[in-house]
């Protein structure tokens, strides 16, 4: 089956070919889209056309950053559905978790990964297994991602590098434009290196009263391959701020009921206990690393009724109180 792409990665495309003086539809034409094909944003097309179009509108407008000058014209809005879940959680990090993790909702053909040492956080973009892309794919999707980070800190926002495997083009001027002044080619992988504390910041767009209904929402139309433990960590975490998280409710929310919950977890070795208590502790530590939200807010966050019974639950997993751990 082909790997596709929504229609919203070539938002602003038609523009910007006519501002570089090419024909955008003779260019469509050339690769198998008609017009028809960007007449609405959740039109899918198959990520093959799409990528040949952005490499022959580069050589046809002599713009080796014609992916990235694409990007320009991005933000987290052309995410779609993903888009109204991130805009609601508490930090940059988990905005930026959830429009990562469910990039196929909108590109089949990228991968991402975060990984985080050392203090700084690396956000790795690649294609997904099988699928090869150009230059411009992966510049465009590079940009984008350092342009939704900017949404959320701010214009002024640099990346601490910005790194490609493909060598540099004889001009970087949009480069720096859109990605900063730290640029490098010829790397090991095509991502975004910033500090972890950037993502640390509380989220300007967030409303917590709607992050609930958010989540759910994305829960509808999130691809069915997780495992049952992923799925009932991700119901666990939408659910935890209404203080009704139960294993029965997880269960009824999975359409079973709570014996068999029980027995799809225990083959991979966990307990909706054990869930429970991971979830909530890395949400915590989380929280905790911040100074935008007090401990009881952090507790009413975590599910918990009142502040003592967090202090206790804490205490009992870390051998400490959430305000020394905060101090800490």
């Amino acid at each position: 089956m082909a790997t596709m792409v929504r229609s919203a990665v070539l938002s602003g495309y038609v523009d910007l070919a006519l501002s570089l003086g090419v024909d955008p539809m003779l260019l469509l034409r050339s690769v198998g889209i008609g017009p028809a094909g960007l007449a609405a944003s959740d039109t899918w097309l198959p990520a093959a056309a799409v990528g040949q179009l952005l490499e022959r509108s580069a050589l046809e407008t002599h713009c080796d950053d014609f992916g990235l000058r694409l990007a320009q014209r991005r933000g987290l809005s052309n995410l779609g559905p993903v888009a109204l879940v991130a805009r609601e959680e508490p930090d940059i990090r988990s905005a930026m978790y959830i429009a990562l993790r469910y990039v196929t909702l909108h590109n089949e053909a990228l991968r991402t990964r975060i990984a985080e040492t050392n203090s700084l956080t690396t956000i790795h973009i690649q294609p997904a297994p099988g699928i090869s892309l150009g230059r411009q794919s992966i510049e465009l999707a590079v940009g984008a991602t350092c342009r939704i980070l900017r949404e959320f800190l701010g214009h002024a926002w640099h990346p601490i590098s910005v790194c490609f495997t493909h060598a540099a083009p004889a001009e970087l001027d949009t480069h720096r434009q859109i990605l900063g002044p730290s640029i490098e080619f010829d790397q090991d992988f095509d991502g975004i290196v910033c500090y972890s504390r950037d993502l640390d910041a509380p989220n300007p767009l967030a409303d917590a009263l709607l992050r609930p209904y958010a989540r759910q929402y994305l829960r509808t139309l999130a691809p069915s391959g997780e495992s049952t433990a992923d799925q009932v960590r991700a119901l666990i975490e939408s659910m935890l701020p209404t203080q009704r998280c139960s294993a029965a409710t997880v269960a009824d929310r999975l359409g079973m009921d709570r014996r068999t919950l029980h027995r799809h977890l225990v083959r991979s070795g966990e307990t909706f206990t054990t869930i429970l208590d991971t979830t909530r502790l890395d949400l915590a530590h989380r929280y905790l690393t911040r100074d935008d939200r007090t401990l009881t807010d952090i507790a009413t966050e975590l599910g918990f009724s009142e502040l003592s019974a967090f202090s206790r639950w804490f205490r009992h997993h870390t051998g400490h109180s959430p305000s020394r751990s905060r101090d800490r």
